[in-house]
């Protein structure tokens, strides 16, 4: 079933998880939390959205495991206008955060409709594990839970060489040091857990590559307030006047980044689907098309973030009259081919769709592949266009005070644009001011530059899975016609 935004918010609360920000540890309703309250509210409301009668049907499905409305991420698609559907909603709910919200609930609710569908993966070595992910997926979509994740090892040495001593007594990376009857016990770090302590529960899945021993070879979902969990956040973006008008964005859309500390940390059996098994941890990168689902997801918030550039490039066009200019019709090019590729690339991926040996209908993993290669490189440059096309007028910004002061006519006089009034003038500036320079806008552009990984390991992967055979073999050919008699 369906929740509002209030009983997440009400749940949230409820949950009084172990978060800590500036050394302090967060007490009372962390919805009422500057630090936090932006991005609850604004995952709120895409509870209600699907409440909304007039939505209902693009936002939620009937669930043929609890025959009730349920969120549209958690469907298992079967046919490509069940994807065409996916899509559809995944839209709608970004464009209420212009993109902005990089872990909205659809990317992990997607991350574990995958497990569930591919759940014979993990009952491969034992029934029980397969059972456990399918049971969670089951809960999850019954209660409308929410997610973080985080499979990423702290960064104490980057060396090629370097591991970690698996018999030192201080743990960095979490491990597995124990087990009982009750489940097993993890202790350790794991980042990068954006918005952790704000959701229902937590998703741990194998960080890729590190698999030195079992120890580290583990998957699971816990609830955030589970005893020993523990979420250390980075410093908050949001000014404490929380003003709407100075940091349009911030105030909404920041999403929290933590460090997850396990500090001997129970994990119930129940909860655990993969444990110390290297050939199915194994089988789950390969044969679960789980990055390629979340790749769906994530692509269409990026076209709809790109949307949203696109939007403020002609806003600040049409403010300060500068449209005739052809350098400024070649700069908001740029942004129309972006915006243009990737929505060729997800369209490509959902035509050239196949069933996969779960009976999932999964995109074409290329396109996908070839659109997080490509936006983390462009990115920046989008950035880069809107200051160009704002230049100082995106330094001299007076605040929401400033417009109540005994100066504000000598504003309203030199701030007003060619076309709107020097309130309105600010107001757009400090938006694209907010995307593009303020600590909440650098943020998304270091968030957009590794939001799936490194980008060297990603061209890597694109490279090496891409079919290029039947291209050489054309070039083979070719040069067979050209020899010496």
């Amino acid at each position: 079933m369906t929740i509002s935004g209030k009983e997440y918010m009400n749940r949230i609360d409820h949950l009084k998880s172990d978060i800590w920000l500036d050394g302090q540890q967060i007490a009372g309703k962390v919805s009422k939390h500057p630090a936090f309250r932006g991005a609850i509210k604004s995952k709120a409301q895409l509870f209600d959205m699907q409440n909304d009668p007039v939505l209902r049907s693009i936002l939620t499905f009937i669930s043929p495991q609890i025959e009730k409305n349920v969120n549209f991420s958690y469907q298992q698609p079967k046919t490509k206008d069940d994807l065409l559907f996916r899509k559809k909603a995944t839209e709608l709910w970004a464009r209420t955060n212009f993109g902005l919200l990089g872990r909205s609930p659809d990317y992990v609710n997607t991350g574990m409709m995958v497990l569930a569908a591919s759940h014979k993966i993990f009952a491969a070595k034992d029934k029980k594990f397969g059972d456990h992910i399918l049971r969670s997926y089951e809960n999850a979509m019954e209660q409308d839970l929410t997610f973080t994740h985080t499979f990423i090892n702290p960064q104490v040495n980057r060396s090629i060489s370097y591991l970690e001593d698996s018999y030192s007594e201080e743990n960095i990376a979490a491990k597995v040091i124990g087990e009982n009857h009750e489940g097993i016990i993890i202790q350790g770090a794991r980042l990068l857990a954006t918005q952790g302590g704000i959701t229902d529960e937590v998703l741990v899945l194998p960080a890729g590559g590190n698999f030195i021993e079992e120890a580290y070879i583990y998957g699971f979902t816990i609830p955030s307030n589970t005893e020993g969990l523990k979420f250390i956040c980075r410093e908050s973006f949001v000014n404490d006047d929380d003003s709407s008008f100075n940091y349009p964005l911030g105030s909404r859309f920041e999403e929290m980044d933590s460090i997850v500390v396990f500090d001997h940390v129970l994990v119930p059996w129940e909860k655990v689907f993969l444990y110390k098994d290297l050939n199915i941890a194994h089988r789950f990168f390969t044969e679960a098309n789980f990055n390629t689902m979340l790749l769906f997801q994530a692509v269409v918030r990026m076209i709809v973030k790109t949307e949203f550039i696109l939007g403020l490039a002609e806003s600040i066009i049409e403010a300060i009259n500068i449209g005739e200019y052809q350098h400024i019709q070649d700069k908001v090019s740029e942004i129309i081919t972006t915006l243009e590729i990737m929505k060729g690339l997800h369209l490509s991926s959902q035509v050239n769709a196949r069933l996969d040996k779960w009976g999932m209908m999964t995109p074409d993993a290329k396109p996908l592949l070839v659109a997080i290669h490509y936006y983390p490189r462009i990115y920046p440059r989008l950035v880069e266009i809107l200051q160009l096309l704002g230049g100082s007028g995106l330094i001299l910004l007076p605040t929401e005070n400033s417009f109540a002061s005994s100066v504000r006519s000598y504003i309203d006089t030199y701030l007003q644009g060619a076309n709107s009034t020097a309130e309105d003038r600010v107001m757009l500036f400090r938006i694209v001011w907010d995307l593009c320079m303020s600590p909440f806008g650098t943020r998304q552009t270091h968030y957009e530059r590794f939001f799936f990984g490194d980008p060297v390991r990603l061209a890597m992967g694109l490279y090496n899975g891409y079919p290029k055979n039947e291209y050489t073999k054309r070039v083979k050919k070719l040069l067979e016609t050209n020899k010496l008699e």
